[in-house]
């Protein structure tokens, strides 16, 4: 059976581990080639050894040079380059009161800055290849206010209005633009921040697992996401520009 992706050559960043590890094993089932971006090179190695076709590049994606160089190596391996998924991200748990320079730089870099910089470096190989499809991670977090997740919230709010100018510049030129908007997904990087929200918000330990389960009903699947990332991918979506997606089992749709 011919994948979704069949004949796509795609480049997921931080791919080693959570959402991005699915995305890309995803991509891989249906057809794709897949390239396993992670600055933790030696988790890229494991998961491109999960995929058939697949290869590991070990970049930082708030490193320019090494962004440049990733997509060199895509080209050079497979001759072009149809979807990317800039989905290398890290957080901070303080509040904004509490907040360094430093702190607020360093997500920037990798949340904001490496985004900018993936897609800036990817579209001229997507362009050489006859168009393709930006599939960005934002989270439910930009839509609204996220005490103790301010600057990991803003910048995803600007990645989500990236994406939408995006697709206002890109859209005579076959490259389409969408973002995911996932809600709490068991992820090592969620669940590594549990101990701080839970102080942060003066619940016992284990209560912000009951404070998902009464908003979202369960934590989301790495697999829940990179299927609606493998739509956003492929021509099923090819109406599809500029949208975001929001992935999060109703909470934000609630109230209470």
């Amino acid at each position: 059976m011919v994948g979704l992706l069949a004949d796509k050559v795609a480049i997921v960043t931080g791919a080693g581990a959570g959402i991005g590890a699915a995305i890309a094993r995803a991509y891989g089932a249906e057809g794709a080639r897949v390239v396993v971006s992670d600055i933790n090179g030696e988790a890229a190695r494991e998961v491109s050894s999960s995929i058939e076709g697949s290869i590991a590049v070990t970049a930082d994606v708030a490193d320019e040079e090494q962004v440049v160089e990733l997509v060199r190596r895509t080209v050079a391996e497979f001759g072009g380059l149809h979807v990317v998924v800039p989905n290398a991200g890290i957080a901070t748990t303080k509040p904004l009161l509490e907040t360094s320079l430093e702190d607020w730089r360093k997500v920037m870099s990798v949340n904001l800055d490496g985004v900018f910089l993936t897609i800036r470096h990817c579209l001229p190989a997507m362009l050489d290849s006859g168009g393709g499809s930006i599939v960005n991670i934002s989270s439910i977090a930009s839509t609204t206010g996220s005490a103790l997740i301010g600057s990991y919230s803003a910048a995803k709010a600007a990645v989500r209005n990236l994406t939408e100018t995006l697709s206002a510049e890109l859209r005579f030129q076959n490259i389409r633009a969408n973002a995911l908007l996932p809600g709490f997904i068991a992820t090592d990087l969620v669940k590594s921040h549990q101990p701080d929200l839970e102080r942060a918000l003066g619940l016992e330990a284990g209560g912000f697992d009951n404070l998902i389960a009464a908003k979202q009903t369960r934590y989301g699947r790495t697999e829940e996401v990179a299927a609606a990332a493998v739509f956003f991918a492929s021509d099923q979506s090819s109406w599809c520009n500029g949208s975001s997606l929001i992935l999060d089992g109703g909470f934000k749709a609630s109230l209470l």
